[in-house]
C-alpha cells in the first residue's frame, strides 16, 4: 500500500527489485505491490506476429507516434470497457507515471488516425528492460500495431526484456511466456547496467519497421 508520500525515484527502486503497482479499481484510494512467482515475457527480437497482422503493419494503418500524448495513453487505459469493466491504474499511478515520463523514464508508443489518438502503450524504461505496463484500442488492431513498433523500437534501443508482469489471450497470440520470479530478478539485475535508448531521434519509424520485420523470421506463422 502507499501514499502520496511516494515519488517516482520511489517506483523505479521497486521496479528495480521485480515490484509493480496496481490498485483494485481505478476509484480506488491507494494501491499495493505485486511480485508474482511467475512473470510475463515477450520476446523483443522474436516477437511472434502472425501473418495477416504483419502485412497489415507494413502498410502503416496507423501514424505512429512516441511521447506525444502519455496523459492521454495512460488515460484511455485506464478507461472501463464491456471487455474490462474494471482496471487497476488509479490517480495515484496516473500522476506516478505521469511524472516519471516528464523525467524521461515512462514512454508512450501511439497510434493516430485522422488526428485523433486510436491505439497505443505505455510502460518504464530502466537499463534494457521494458515493463509494459497497459495497452488500449479504440479501433481494430491498434493496440496490436503499437506493440509491434515498440518491440521493433526497443530491439534497434538495445533493450534484452520486455516484462509484461502477468499473461493473457491477447499477449499470448505474440508468443508470451513464462519465466520464474527468481530468473527474472537476475535477468534484470544483469540488464539495468546496458545502455540503451528508446528515443532514437531522427530514426524514421518505416524504416526502423522494415529493418525489425526483415530481421525477424519469428514473424512467420
Amino acid at each position: 500500500m502507499i501514499d502520496s508520500t511516494f515519488s517516482p525515484n520511489d517506483i523505479l527502486k521497486a521496479y528495480r527489485c521485480g515490484l509493480f503497482p496496481m490498485a483494485d479499481n481505478a476509484d480506488a484510494e491507494e494501491f499495493f505491490w505485486y511480485d508474482p512467482p511467475q512473470r510475463g515475457q515477450l520476446s523483443i527480437p522474436r516477437l511472434h506476429i502472425p501473418r495477416r497482422l504483419r502485412h497489415f503493419a507494413k502498410k502503416f494503418p496507423f501514424d505512429i507516434r512516441v511521447d506525444t500524448d502519455f496523459a492521454g495513453v495512460i488515460d484511455a487505459c485506464a478507461q472501463a470497457r464491456d471487455v474490462r469493466p474494471k482496471t487497476w491504474i488509479n490517480a495515484e499511478i496516473r500522476n506516478l507515471f505521469i511524472a516519471l515520463h516528464d523525467e524521461g523514464h515512462a514512454h508512450s508508443v501511439e497510434c493516430w488516425k485522422d488526428g485523433a489518438l486510436v491505439g497505443g502503450l505505455y510502460g518504464l524504461a530502466f537499463g534494457g528492460v521494458f515493463a509494459g505496463e497497459s495497452m488500449f484500442s479504440h479501433t481494430p488492431n491498434a493496440s496490436k500495431i503499437a506493440l509491434i513498433h515498440l518491440c521493433a523500437r526497443l530491439w534497434r534501443g538495445g533493450f534484452t526484456i520486455l516484462d509484461t508482469q502477468f499473461l493473457n489471450p491477447h499477449l499470448m497470440q505474440f508468443g508470451a511466456f513464462e519465466i520464474s520470479r527468481e530468473d527474472y530478478l537476475q535477468q534484470i539485475s544483469a540488464a539495468q547496467a546496458q545502455n540503451t535508448d528508446f528515443i532514437l531521434r531522427g530514426l524514421n519509424e518505416a524504416d526502423l519497421l522494415e529493418t525489425y520485420l526483415a530481421a525477424n523470421p519469428a514473424a512467420l506463422p
